[in-house]
């Protein structure tokens, strides 16, 4: 299984020095992540969620990293794609690939948040049908390695343009399709796409099952399912013991989850696509801080344990199908120093 870092870049406290700080501490981690051997550092786009994610810019945050890491790969987890121009999107990943000589992962995904869709001037409600289009247009662009290309659509038009520059990565990056449901799961393995998932919202057992039936309609769609990779994404902190590492990252972890609730989806949203995120939000905000943090370490929605823990949980992921597992291991505003040692405890004493 191969192991790597994710990042939301939340920011607990208000002022600019705060904000600044987490920027130059993730950077540093990243860095760290490079010499102790993590696969990719995959970076969230997310817009107006204060305190919960300032990445809104990740392909600059990751063209930074590039510049001082060597080996590690680059995931954008995830391009918003319906909010630009399927011309922008191509050429600013290329230019990373470029910068990055070849490291790019190319996570792709059409947001959860109305309020996004709404500052960006894009229908909501057909999320789906933009997602689709922007990402066989750029994928398009790609392919046509600098020749002109043509598309005309209700949200988006290229005008027979030549698209510079060309990704480093032939004919383009990894494709990597992010999703928290079923239907998502299957939208990727039809088109033979790897997948990006969480355990936060359902828990390891249904998030099993669904990517048992990913597998299944990959190889329905013609596609070798040991061929593509599927990675969770969970947060994860790695104690000298179980007692102690609860008593570090408990608070953290608790306050990212609700943040994760209350910024993404608008308290006076309703709506049947976000109920599992409602779920959540009243398990994290009416349970006492323990059992909350129980039930979500018993479902491995988060994993807050020591080496042995961490063991057993990372044996349980492999049985659920995942090739990649993507450690949220600065989460909550947890403190640097923190995340770095529970980061090398990982890759020395889980991972070895």
């Amino acid at each position: 299984m191969r192991i790597s870092l994710g990042y939301e870049l939340e920011v607990r406290g208000r002022t600019r020095e705060v904000e600044r700080q987490a920027f130059h501490n993730v950077i540093e981690q990243v860095v760290l992540g490079d010499e102790l051997g993590f696969d990719t550092a995959w970076f969230v786009e997310h817009h107006f969620t204060r305190g919960f994610s300032h990445s809104s810019a990740p392909d600059l945050v990751l063209a930074a990293a590039s510049q001082r890491t060597a080996r590690i790969h680059l995931g954008l987890g995830v391009v918003l794609l319906p909010f630009q121009s399927p011309i922008r999107t191509a050429e600013r990943v290329a230019t990373l690939d470029i910068v990055s000589d070849g490291r790019v992962e190319f996570g792709t995904g059409r947001g959860a948040s109305p309020l996004e869709y709404q500052a960006f001037q894009r229908p909501f409600e057909q999320s789906r049908a933009l997602w689709e289009d922007s990402l066989e247009a750029v994928l398009a662009i790609w392919n046509a390695d600098g020749e002109p290309v043509s598309r005309s659509t209700q949200f988006f038009e290229i005008p027979d343009v030549g698209v510079y520059p060309r990704p480093v990565q032939r004919p383009h990056p990894p494709v990597w399709v992010a999703s928290t449901s079923l239907d998502g799961y299957l939208a990727a393995a039809r088109k033979g796409y790897n997948l990006l998932g969480m355990t936060m919202l359902k828990g390891i057992d249904e998030v099993a099952a669904d990517i048992a039936k990913y597998r299944e309609c990959l190889a329905d769609s013609g596609f070798d399912p040991d061929t593509r990779r599927i990675a969770l994404m969970i947060p994860w902190f790695v104690g000298p013991t179980r007692d102690e590492a609860i008593a570090v990252a408990a608070d953290p972890v608790l306050w990212y989850i609700r943040r994760q609730v209350n910024l993404v989806t608008p308290p006076d949203y309703y709506d049947a696509r976000h109920a599992t995120h409602r779920v959540l939000g009243q398990l994290a905000a009416g349970l006492p801080p323990d059992e909350a943090m129980a039930t979500l370490r018993e479902h491995l929605m988060v994993v807050v344990d020591d080496v042995a823990g961490s063991r057993k949980a990372v044996a349980r992921i492999a049985e659920a199908g995942a090739t990649d597992l993507i450690l949220q291991a600065q989460v909550g505003g947890l403190a640097h120093g923190h995340v770095c040692d529970s980061m090398r405890r990982f890759m020395t004493e889980v991972a070895r």
